[in-house]
Parts: C-alpha cells; sequence; structure tokens
C-alpha cells in the first residue's frame, strides 16, 4: 500500500488524470499500476492501468496497440484510449470484475470440476484468439483471467499483455525461429518446463500452462510450490527439475485423465504445431457431458453467493416469525 492509499486501497486524495477521477487501486499488471476510475462527465466506471514514463522499460503503448489488434474477440476487454499526461502514461480499458485467483480465494482455494471444466473451454478459446493473430501471452496466470460485470459476469476476460510477444516473423512470414538460453519470462509456478529450461516459447508454452493453473485449482496447490532456495535462479531451477520429473499421472491423480492428457499432449507439441484448440476444447466438453455437467455458467461462486442469500434469508424469516409469535403472546 502506498502513502496515497488507505487500508481499503482507496485514494486519500482522488487524483483528476484529464477527464477521469481516480478512485482507488485495484491491482497491479506486469509494467504498471491499475486503478478504478470514473469519466467526470458521464460517471461510467472504467479501468486505467498506468506507467511513469520516465523509465526504461515502457510497455503500455505497446499494449495498446495490442489490444486494438485483437479488439472485437470474446473476452478481450474494450479500449477507450491511451493518453500520456506529465509523467504518466495511461490506458484506459472497460472495467472488469474479480481474477480466478480472487474467486479461487473466496471459494476456499478449492474449485469443482464442473467449475474448472466450463472455465477451461473459456481460457483455451482466449488463446486461440490471441493466437490467430500471432501473439503470445507468455504470463498465462489465475491473476490474469477476469471475470466479466453485468451481463457478462459469467465471461472470463484475458488481461495484461505487458508480455506478450508474436511468434511470427512478418518479414518472411513464417514461424519464428527456436532458440535457448531465454531468461525466464512468466510466472514460475506455471510456466512451461520449456521456458523454466530457457526456451523460447510458442503456442504450446501458453496452453501447457494453463494445464497447470487447471491443476492447481483442482487440487488446491502444486507440488512445486513453496521450494526453498538460496537465489532466484536457483528456485526456478528447482521448480523446472520438480515439474518434469513429476509424473502427469501423480499431478493429476484423483482426477480425470483428460487432465493429465491435455498437459502431455501441450509438452509433446512440437515448437511451430499449431494447436488443435476445438479438440481440446471438445475433449473438456466431452467430459463435462459424461459428468451429466450443464455449462450454465453458474460457478462455484455463484453457488456460494447463492447460499449466503438464503441464509440471510432465512434468517430474517425467522426474526419475523419470532416478532410475529411474540406480537400474538402479547395480544
Amino acid at each position: 500500500m502506498s502513502d496515497d492509499e488507505n487500508s481499503d486501497g482507496y485514494l486519500n486524495q482522488p487524483m483528476v488524470i484529464r477527464d477521469y477521477l481516480i478512485r482507488r487501486k485495484i491491482g497491479s499488471g506486469s509494467f504498471g499500476d491499475i486503478f478504478m476510475a470514473e469519466q467526470r462527465i458521464t460517471g461510467e466506471r472504467v479501468a486505467i492501468k498506468v506507467e511513469r514514463n520516465d523509465t526504461n522499460q515502457l510497455q503500455l503503448y505497446f499494449e495498446f496497440k495490442l489490444y486494438k489488434i485483437i479488439q472485437g474477440g470474446i473476452g478481450i476487454p474494450r479500449i477507450r484510449e491511451f493518453n500520456t499526461e506529465s509523467r504518466y502514461n495511461m490506458l484506459v480499458m472497460e472495467l472488469l470484475g474479480p481474477s480466478l485467483e480472487e474467486m479461487f480465494v473466496c471459494c476456499s482455494r478449492r474449485f469443482s470440476l464442473k467449475t474448472v471444466l466450463m472455465l477451461a473451454d473459456q481460457m483455451i478459446e482466449r488463446l486461440d484468439h490471441l493466437h490467430s493473430h500471432h501473439y503470445l501471452h507468455r504470463d498465462v496466470k489465475p491473476e490474469n483471467f477476469l471475470m466479466g460485470l453485468g451481463a457478462n459476469q459469467h465471461r472470463v476476460y484475458i488481461i495484461d499483455m505487458g508480455l506478450a510477444k508474436s511468434y511470427w516473423n512478418s518479414e518472411s512470414n513464417k514461424h519464428v525461429s527456436y532458440k535457448n538460453g531465454h531468461r525466464l519470462t512468466g510466472t514460475a509456478r506455471y510456466a512451461s518446463v520449456n521456458a523454466l529450461n530457457g526456451g523460447e516459447q510458442s503456442r504450446r508454452d501458453d496452453l501447457e500452462s494453463v494445464g497447470y493453473v487447471l491443476m492447481y485449482f483442482l487440487r488446491g496447490n502444486l507440488p512445486w510450490q513453496g521450494l526453498k532456495a538460496v537465489s532466484k535462479k536457483q528456485r526456478y531451477e528447482l521448480i523446472a527439475e520438480t515439474k518434469a520429473s513429476t509424473r502427469l499421472e501423480d499431478l493429476c491423480l484423483g482426477f480425470p485423465e483428460e487432465f493429465a492428457s491435455y498437459i502431455g499432449y501441450c509438452r509433446a507439441m512440437g515448437f511451430e504445431d499449431k494447436p488443435h484448440y476445438n479438440n481440446l476444447r471438445k475433449n473438456f466438453a466431452d467430459l463435462m457431458e459424461r459428468q451429466k455437467y450443464i455449462n450454465d455458467r453458474i460457478y462455484d461462486w455463484n453457488l456460494l453467493q447463492m447460499s449466503k442469500e438464503n441464509n440471510k434469508k432465512e434468517e430474517k424469516d425467522n426474526i419475523e416469525a419470532k416478532e410475529d409469535t411474540e406480537m400474538v403472546f402479547v395480544h
């Protein structure tokens, strides 16, 4: 929490940037902080991602351009504008709801199989759309998938394109070549084995990361969490070793074989291979059907909310019934 914020994340002194009143900080991305703001004339609530423009790593304009390229896809946030104001660059975009990590915590750090399968379908679809424009995300994790608001509260959105990269050479009109010796880009917990070992990333790496996210949701944790090391480099090496040596049958033990098959498929893909996105989604959809689940977009957190509302209603009804009884007794 910065000196400008109180314990609830609200700014002690609401800032005005151009036509927007900055209300509170709602998150942090790869290269900037994100605030909830209001358009001063219309009152519309938006999200504004802000970066200082005096740093060496200016990423926000790249992110703005990429969002514009992929606009129109399902689960892609609508972009309002990009502006530079004094020391800051700002990206104004559609305000979305909580992240899947927040929902995971809300649900006591465990999702049901039905919820995970519904999320898997949308997450793969979002990456299919991004990849179809020749870009990789490179930081697939629960924090980078948000739920929508209002009529779109059932929809999963993919965000934070700050680490995205094209896998296509526009000059040769070919896939980029494989290279080794890269530093890890992304989040070690969910990164592919190839990425942890310094390999050039491609579409298979984004999808492999989805597999680890899904198992994190089902299991509540992953075997390589909490490993101790004296340096970040050594920690990454330990995670890579553990991830590569953990048998998929053990990682996915107790859950349908489709999850181990999914991760195995991603690992077995060639560097330039185009994933069969529709087949991957169909495998999970078929599993849903066999489990007799309906893809009604009613998630665990919706059921939790309904349960809380029912409990409140029962509590209210009991109080009213008690008051009615007491009135009859007095009479």
